[in-house]
């Protein structure tokens, strides 16, 4: 019996994911544990294995689709079964070669337009198929009774493209276009995941204006650009997850912020001592894990902001699990440093480094950026003076901190005195605490750093 292959959920709140590249092929045998997929969600991308041997057939959606929690993408054969029986009457979008016994391979002919008129389609996506040279009997349609509708067509081309051996891969625009202009994409260097050739790569080798809107999702991608003319910009990915998450938060969340300034002496002699020690492994200590370590600190003692927001309640969690904002090409990403009040400064570097490392290689699991309870977004290593940062929800606070610089501060007798310091602000949801909590924690806070000493490690 087929065994469907469904996208799994990585996290409690997490309702969809983009499929980034199948890994494996239409009628590939795998084994179970094998990768079939790599998709990422809205905090990081993961591969999806097989549940069980098999051949891998039916693909129900191309790479870049985004796809619901627990629909099935794809089926896994036995030894000698066919798709047919599996996918007739299959609901949602199919973007598939037709079944065929899973043993075999697949062959493409191009069909004439007498044979493409005789498929139940929409006039548009029986010229796109005779323009493309696609065989409609190969799509399985999406609209009523299983009309095959312009999307259906689109869908197969993108993923024809993708997964076709010997073929450029291309998005649909991107043929259209060079098929009109007479140019080869073999000859186009593509921009897009694994060097897909995308329409603004054809108008770029060909000086033409764009023929589509720009997607940027990668820095490949955004080299294409040329400042001649207006472009479109179309959010994708992490980028568009990260829209839509902030857009949301800064429109529900009553945010209030107060900031501070904190004398950093203490805590950047504390630092520079942990790290000429010798034998102690590079990179050491960082800023960020001092700062982790002193947020743990301060929320014991204000366990309000160690809490979620979620139905008119607040949630007050049992562990303090700081999220640590790594600034990635594509976006932003949040690992998370789970039980940190209870972890020395040592412990706390050597998982900010690792999570900070793997997060820039795109090695993240599940349980790294799930569960915290309070985030940290430091920019001081970039120059920044000061910024507000927007609630990360269902959290209920999250401080920003900006780089420590020399200044004339007034000392006790009210001297000049050049410090060290550092400004800090905390943005709350003022539905969960008001001001005077949000500046005592605060307060806390600048105690610790400016009272930190060698009992931190």
């Amino acid at each position: 019996m087929a065994t469907p292959v469904i996208m799994p959920r990585f996290g409690m709140t997490q309702e969809e994911a983009t499929i980034v590249r199948w890994i494996a092929r239409e009628g590939d045998r795998v084994e179970q544990g094998d990768p079939l997929c790599e998709v990422t969600t809205d905090k990081v991308n993961m591969e999806v294995e097989a549940p069980k041997d098999g051949v891998l057939a039916g693909l129900r959606y191309g790479e870049g689709d985004t796809v619901p929690v627990t629909e099935v993408i794809a089926y896994l054969l036995a030894e000698g079964e066919t798709l047919s029986a599996v996918m007739e009457g299959a609901p949602g979008k199919v973007a598939t070669p037709e079944p065929v016994q899973a043993s075999t391979p697949t062959t493409e002919t191009t069909p004439t337009a007498a044979q493409t008129a005789t498929i139940k389609a929409t006039p548009v996506a029986h010229r796109m198929a005779v323009a493309e040279g696609v065989d409609l009997g190969a799509i399985s349609g999406s609209g009523p009774e299983g009309l095959i509708t312009r999307d259906d067509v689109a869908h197969y081309l993108a993923w024809k493209g993708l997964t076709m051996a010997g073929k450029p891969r291309a998005t649909p625009a991107a043929r259209r276009l060079a098929r009109q202009a007479g140019v080869a994409l073999s000859q186009v260097r593509g921009s897009g995941p694994r060097g897909r050739v995308q329409g603004w790569d054809v108008s770029a080798a060909l000086e033409l204006p764009a023929s589509e809107e720009v997607k940027v999702g990668s820095p490949a991608e955004v080299t294409a650009f040329t400042w001649d003319q207006p472009r479109a910009v179309k959010l994708e990915g992490m980028r568009r997850t990260i829209a839509e998450r902030m857009q949301s938060s800064w429109q529900t969340i009553p945010h209030i912020t107060i900031t501070v300034e904190i004398d950093m002496s203490r805590a950047s002699a504390m630092r520079e001592a942990f790290n000429s020690r010798a034998g102690r492994p590079e990179p050491g200590v960082s800023m960020t894990a001092v700062l982790v370590k002193a947020c743990a600190a301060a929320l014991r003692q204000h366990p309000l902001l160690n809490s979620y927001f979620r139905n008119d309640e607040i949630l007050v969690m049992p562990e303090v699990n700081i999220g640590v904002a790594v600034a990635l090409e594509e976006g932003l990403i949040v690992p998370v440093v789970r039980q940190a009040d209870t972890r020395s400064l040592t412990e706390i570097a050597g998982a900010v480094n690792d999570l900070s490392r793997r997060a820039r290689e795109g090695r993240l699991r599940p349980e790294d950026v799930v569960d915290g309870t309070f985030t940290l977004s430091n920019l001081g290593m970039f120059g920044v003076d000061r910024f507000t940062a927007i609630i990360n929800p269902p959290q209920v606070a999250i401080l920003a901190t900006g780089r420590i610089a020399k200044r004339f501060v007034m000392d006790e007798i009210d001297g000049p005195v050049w410090r060290p310091m550092m400004s800090a602000t905390l943005s709350v949801d003022h539905r969960a605490v008001d001001g005077a909590y949000a500046a005592r924690f605060l307060g806390t806070l600048r105690g610790v750093l400016e009272t930190a000493g060698a009992q931190w490690g």
